[in-house]
């Protein structure tokens, strides 16, 4: 995990445009038209028609994918009661979470009043504006009376998520845990330690799950809670235990499940040692856990282990269900959160950690073979199928109890809705950054004498993304940084031409020669090439005195991928290598290739092309839907671009049966499914949208993307090689700091892959 520095927190948050989100229209504004139907008087009508039936203001103001986050900031994560302007930015926190994760609007609200009644009825009072209502950061007791009478008064989902996210996940890590421990749920022996709103929440759906309320003990400060003591408040005496003990210590003892919501090493290695066979152990105080995780681990071998930690197995985050829970409830219309939607979302992320995981996910975690079992009881937070699996499990509680409003009709179109939700968020980037981060590499920045790639190249240190190597002049590098108020002390610098190991030139020198001396490539040539940036440092990278390359182009970059070629070579099974582009839009994700590499593509060219992106965007973890792109469709033109096309299509169909590729067609059927499949039915893309383009030839390609990103179309990652020996990547010096810094991460990323496997994964 990268460290983080007050500092570099408050740079996060106050450069560029202060805070961490922002109103984006959503309707053409250019012209008067636009700005007279968007105000008045066009905007009357609408207004007409949601007086006469209110239902309509899901149908034309944006209500329905609206969540108001709302807290006064009495208890604001573990910084206690700072009030609700200190809390801010935990709430802006919040809506960034539900717009990456789920795709909804969101609007922090933070309300200056402590007294239950006021709060109620301020909030009450906002309520049409919003789909739904996140309540966060509210302190116990109040907040489970704030939660009750906004449910009962408000007609759109409620859930105060301190209480019920936790419940929620932990309550789904506990089905998990318990069959893989072979207990059932009615026969457990179950100690809460911590009363708070988090516990009770927990300790009432464990109890809907199963758990009897004779089983329970509960602990607050001052001990356990029991009918004996005096003073209880409502919320801890519904919890009360008969049993004549007294401590934690001793209500552990033979209990099967323990459950920590409360203060660091309250919880002893013998105490966990007298609990029954097969424990399960939920430490969830943050950061420190009620018991250490190695302490825990080595205080018996049957115990499951869960925290609130990332950096431990069986993390309880409560990302794994907030974002999806509303929007499967804003989009049935649900009036309410209730206790079947609580539920199924439990049993949906439950199940979920059973399926088989994708790679992907093994690869942002850095693991080979994630599997249900003892360390994986519950998905990570990074897993790409929670959206389309919690949501449409909440829909349908929300349906089957009786208080969806609009009742989703067709599964498999919300469904895809859904998977396209997927693409603009940028997880793909999240999960690419996260993996780089547990396992960092060198990598070798190619020019890092301008400003953009020194920008990158200290960002990246500073986030623990990788270990930077700075190719240029240590004098020049130097005034550079401090002219941009950088900090590279302890980065290392390779000043190829006065290198202090000058032998290493002569060396790299000498292995290009010996490969290349079939070609004609003599020694003084070689030790020339050496004092060019690219061979030295693709030359790094192909002894493995570094781990990637990361070139920087100023205008036309074939002839840093040439020297690729030379230096690193391509591999055996192909005889070209290509470049690709992901493009994140609010339509999903796109792969465009080749974008960078390629001038003329004749059908083998682009035969290769297509086999390299088809791997590479599984890769990615999408499912390939190809379009071989051209001005004709399907046979209308024969002209030898047209042939070719065709003719890796065929190949393609041969070699992959089951891989989703047609063409050649024109961009306009590409891109529009209906279209395509009412002009052309025969097409084996049929009711699928297209998800990967690949050009007929460069100047196409380079055009489309940049095309894209000039008109703020998507973000982008690449250009991304496919096809070299190592990993070897470049982009343009002018690029923003942001697009290198992607690239970078996927160089970390392919020189993970080249370590574990030995080559490259055919990508």
């Amino acid at each position: 995990m990268s460290t983080i520095t007050r500092q570099s927190a408050l740079e996060y948050h106050s450069e560029g445009k202060p805070g961490k989100i922002e109103v984006v229209p959503t309707k053409p504004y250019a012209t008067q038209h636009d700005l007279a139907l968007a105000y008045s008087p066009g905007v009357a009508y609408p207004c007409e028609e949601i007086e006469e039936n209110s239902e309509n203001a899901y149908k034309y103001t944006n209500k329905g994918n609206l969540v108001a986050v709302i807290s006064n900031g009495t208890a604001v994560l573990g910084l206690g009661d700072i009030g609700p302007l200190a809390g801010k930015p935990v709430m802006e926190g919040k809506a960034l979470l539900f717009k990456i994760f789920a795709g909804l609007d969101c609007f922090d609200l933070e309300v200056d009043e402590k007294d239950p009644e006021k709060f109620i009825a301020i909030v009450k009072s906002l309520a049409p504006t919003f789909g739904g209502i996140n309540l966060e950061d509210i302190k116990a007791p109040e907040c489970f009376e704030i939660e009750t009478r906004l449910k009962e008064e408000c007609d759109i989902p409620v859930m105060h998520d301190d209480q019920h996210g936790t419940a929620i996940i932990s309550a789904a890590g506990l089905l998990n845990a318990l069959e893989l421990q072979g207990k059932r749920i009615e026969d457990v022996k179950l100690v809460v330690n911590g009363a708070g709103a988090a516990a009770v929440s927990c300790t009432k759906l464990y109890m809907a799950l199963g758990v009897r309320k004779e089983n329970v003990v509960m602990c607050d400060s001052k001990g356990v809670i029991s009918v004996s003591r005096s003073g209880l408040n409502e919320q801890k005496l519904q919890f009360a235990t008969d049993r004549p003990i007294k401590t934690l210590a001793e209500a552990m003892v033979g209990a099967d499940v323990f459950l920590g919501l409360s203060v660091k090493d309250v919880v002893t290695p013998e105490m966990v040692q007298s609990m029954a066979e097969r424990p399960i152990v939920f430490a969830l105080a943050n950061p420190d856990p009620e018991i250490a995780y190695d302490a825990a681990m080595k205080s018996r071998p049957d115990l499951i282990f869960a925290t609130g930690r990332s950096d431990y197995p069986n993390q309880i985050n409560n990302v794994l269900g907030f974002p999806y829970i509303f929007r499967g409830a804003l989009d049935c219309g649900a009036t309410a959160i209730n206790e079947d939607m609580k539920l199924a979302a439990v049993r949906a992320i439950a199940d979920l950690a059973k399926q088989p995981v994708p790679p992907v996910v093994n690869t942002a975690y850095d693991m080979t073979d994630l599997h249900f079992g003892r360390d994986y009881i519950l998905p990570k937070p990074l897993d790409p199928r929670l959206l389309t699996t919690v949501a449409p499990a909440v829909a349908r509680g929300a349906m089957e109890s009786g208080v969806a409003r609009r009742p989703i009709e067709d599964w498999e179109e919300y469904d895809e809705r859904l998977r396209k939700l997927m693409g603009y968020d940028n997880k793909l980037m999240r999960r690419i950054f996260e993996q780089a981060k547990s396992k960092p590499k060198r990598v070798v920045f190619g020019e890092a004498n301008t400003d953009k790639m020194l920008k990158a190249a200290v960002i990246a240190r500073k986030e623990s993304l990788l270990i930077p190597i700075l190719l240029g002049n240590e004098e020049m590098i130097e005034k550079r940084a401090a002219r941009l108020g950088l900090d590279i002390s302890g980065i290392e610098i390779v000043n190829l031409r006065h290198d202090r190991e000058a032998p290493r030139r002569e060396r790299f020198a000498r292995q290009l020669m010996l490969e290349h001396q079939r070609d004609g490539v003599t020694y003084p040539e070689a030790l020339e090439k050496m004092f060019d940036r690219n061979y030295f440092g693709m030359m790094m990278v192909h002894l493995g005195e570094a781990d990637a390359f990361l070139g920087g182009t100023y205008s036309a970059s074939q002839e840093i991928g040439r020297i690729a070629r030379e230096v690193v070579g391509i591999r055996p099974s192909y005889s070209h290598f290509a470049s690709m582009h992901i493009i994140n839009t609010k339509r999903g994700t796109f792969f465009l290739t080749d974008t960078q590499v390629n001038k003329k593509c004749d059908a083998e060219t682009l035969l290769d092309i297509a086999r390299l992106t088809r791997n590479s965007v599984e890769y990615f973890a999408h499912k390939p839907v190809m379009a071989m792109l051209s001005y004709s469709n399907f046979g209308s033109s024969n002209e030898p671009e047209c042939r070719n096309a065709r003719q890796v299509v065929s190949n393609m169909h041969e070699m992959y049966p089951d891989l989703l590729i047609d063409g050649e067609m024109s961009i306009n059927y590409a891109m529009n499914k209906e279209l395509r499949d009412t002009t052309f039915p025969f097409n084996r893309l049929k009711g699928e949208e297209v998800n990967t383009l690949i050009f007929p030839n460069l100047s196409s390609a380079s055009t489309a993307y940049r095309m894209m990103l000039e008109m703020g179309v998507g973000d982008a990652i690449g250009p991304i090689q496919m096809g070299l020996n190592k990993p070897i990547h470049y982009i343009s010096v002018n690029s923003p700091v942001r697009s290198i810094l992607n690239l970078a991460a996927v160089a970390v990323l392919d020189a993970q892959v080249l370590q574990n496997s030995g080559t490259l994964i055919d990508k």
